[in-house]
């Protein structure tokens, strides 16, 4: 006979079968990141902001969104205080969930510092844990990722995407069985190809990946004294160094606990952010996802104000190509035209008749009459006269470094923290070190 009570032996185990999750986002430290020079200059990489918010930002929302999400660790070896003002702003707006910083004694790779806190890690029991490293930018189907690795009780699962052919020697390349997608094979940057799926640097892993890290560790060091470096392998320093690509996620796939997630290509999108240039981008990738995920994300133009034009305002505001982010406190005139594809940071001023695409300027940036911007990175507090054009080349370059054999590549303009440009100047394909003041012309130079 039925009781009128709830059974509450169901909904217990079912609560244990769901159970909550831990988020640990990999920020690196001081000495990685130059390649993003001279942005990296006067912020930290994860802090430069992408499509209105800190690059790392996307990364704390995407883990948010995760209803049985309990803590998100920042791990990293900046300072402690640099991330003090960030932290203190996502725990207000994200208060559901605790948000903290660990900070590496020393860089231990991207494994190392996992393994290092990994008491931190497992406080509360998690039954899964998600890593992300940093210098990404994704549409984060991290649910769906979730569904599938608790449908496959696996141990680990990788966020794996499609790319060209010509490009995955680059980064972690996966082999899986396309029936299970069980990863079969993955090699990190390989010399020949072997597949076009890729790792996204995103994984999802249970509890047991801290015993496999542990035996990671071990013969690391027993290849170090294989190799006659006994004395350095033995050092505490390096007693917990492993690299995750390298070292954790090949055992894993020898020991057939490895999947991999793929995807989706009309719904997700991914790319690393390695150079300064492919901020612009990335900025782009958020903001067109933004149009239909995320669409109070989106700005119009806000009114001009009398005093700092020196021309009538027209009653309307200025033309926005969207997709566009503009922070409310931007002052822009309004014959001005913006977008698509661009960020406008905190009190920004953009004159009369200027034109900026696919760009990203940052605060306190003023723009005057009749200037056009275009495919770049106009750094805090900088100055562009009138009629002068700043322009990089369009796309996405396929370069992770800023120069081959010493010779600037077509990308992204992007000038540094209080750059100067005089009136009716052009500064095209060129990288602008910080407090320069440029009166003549730039072609596919790095200033400094």
């Amino acid at each position: 006979m039925r009781s009128g009570k709830p059974d509450l032996s169901v909904s217990t185990n079912l609560q244990r079968t769901m159970g909550h999750l831990k988020g640990v986002i990999l920020v690196g430290g001081p000495s990685v990141g130059t390649r993003f020079r001279p942005l990296s200059m006067d912020i930290p990489k994860p802090l430069f902001p992408i499509a209105g918010v800190p690059m790392v930002h996307h990364h704390v929302t995407a883990l948010a969104k995760l209803k049985d999400m309990k803590e998100i660790i920042i791990l990293g070896f900046f300072e402690q205080g640099v991330l003090d003002r960030f932290l203190l702003e996502v725990q207000i707006e994200f208060s559901h969930i605790n948000i903290r910083y660990l900070r590496e004694y020393q860089a231990l790779g991207t494994g190392g510092g996992l393994y290092h806190f990994r008491d931190e890690i497992l406080k509360g029991n998690p039954d899964h844990v998600f890593v992300l490293n940093a210098d990404i930018a994704s549409s984060f189907p991290l649910e769906s990722m979730l569904a599938f690795h608790r449908q496959r009780k696996a141990v680990s699962t990788l966020l794996g995407i499609r790319i060209d052919r010509a490009q995955v020697h680059k980064y972690g390349c996966v082999v899986a069985n396309p029936d299970t997608q069980e990863v079969l094979h993955f090699v990190e940057k390989p010399e020949t190809f072997i597949s076009d799926l890729i790792s996204c640097g995103i994984y999802l892993f249970n509890k047991e990946i801290f015993n496999v890290m542990k035996e990671a560790i071990a013969k690391r060091q027993a290849k170090a004294i294989e190799a006659g470096e006994e004395e350095e392998s033995s050092r505490g320093s390096n007693s917990e160094k492993v690299a995750l690509e390298q070292d954790v996620l090949s055992l894993l796939t020898a020991d057939k606990k490895l999947y991999a997630y793929v995807c989706h290509p009309a719904r997700d999108f991914w790319m690393q952010i390695k150079t300064g240039s492919s901020a612009i981008p990335a900025n782009k990738l958020y903001l067109q996802w933004f149009i239909k995920n995320a669409p109070r994300r989106l700005s119009m133009a806000p009114r001009a104000s009398v005093d700092v034009v020196d021309s009538p305002i027209d009653e309307n505001a200025a033309e926005v190509i969207q997709p566009a982010y503009i922070h409310p406190t931007a002052i822009i005139h309004p014959s001005a035209k913006l977008g698509p594809n661009v960020s406008i940071g905190p009190r920004v001023v953009i004159g009369r008749g200027v034109r900026i695409r696919d760009s990203i300027i940052l605060d306190n940036v003023e723009i005057k009459n009749d200037s056009c911007v275009l495919n770049a990175v106009i750094g805090w507090d900088s100055k562009i006269g009138s009629w002068s054009r700043v322009e990089g080349a369009p796309g996405e370059s396929s370069h992770h470094n800023a120069t081959v054999k010493g010779q600037k590549i077509p990308s992204a303009a992007i000038l540094g923290k209080n750059v100067t440009v005089a009136d009716e100047i052009a500064i095209r394909n060129c990288i602008v070190l910080p407090h320069k003041e440029l009166k003549s012309s730039q072609h596919n130079e790095i200033v400094m």
